[in-house]
């Protein structure tokens, strides 16, 4: 064991932080902490980014040869009576989360093929971080397709319902 003694008479390991560090290098964690008793020893990683914004992106899901490439999602409008598109009468997600079908398990779901709804009314919930997000009609309709499954993960501007005048 290597033990380095600093100028307040404490005595550091440095076995121990070289074990920590190279944790870190195989982890890519950018920091590790350990506490022992009194002594707390914290390792932090630098890590530099090439000029530029870092920007993360889902990868796509395998496609099947025929099929076409899938259209880029265009932003989400801030305004719930803006969310159902112009073209296609979708419901989408405005956010990344866990869908839920009904309340709990036990309860009955919040909406079925050919339910009239009212604007307002909850159609399902989007889970994101322990919260539960209701995503409410935008405006009166019937519901022509549901395009999720209970408890399925969906990403940002992902259709989920489909509605019909």
């Amino acid at each position: 064991m290597a033990v380095k003694k600093l100028p307040n008479d404490a005595e550091i390991d440095t076995t121990l932080v070289r074990q920590l560090a190279d944790i870190l290098k195989e982890t890519e964690l950018s920091e590790i902490e350990v506490e022992r008793g009194e002594l707390k020893i914290r390792v932090v990683r630098t890590l530099t980014v090439a000029a530029g914004p870092v920007t993360y992106a889902a990868a796509p899901a395998p496609a099947p040869a025929a099929a076409p490439a899938p259209a880029p999602v265009a932003p989400m409008p801030s305004d719930p009576a803006t969310i159902v598109a112009k073209s296609g009468e979708e419901v989408k997600s405005p956010m990344v989360g866990t869908v839920y079908l009904q309340a709990s398990p036990e309860a009955p779901a919040f909406i079925k093929i050919g339910d009239k709804v009212k604007k307002g009314q909850t159609l399902l919930i989007v889970e994101a971080m322990k919260t539960m997000n209701p995503i409410q009609a935008p405006r009166d309709g019937v519901v022509a397709d549901v395009l999720v499954g209970d408890a399925q993960p969906v990403e940002f501007g992902e259709p989920l319902v489909l509605l019909e005048a």
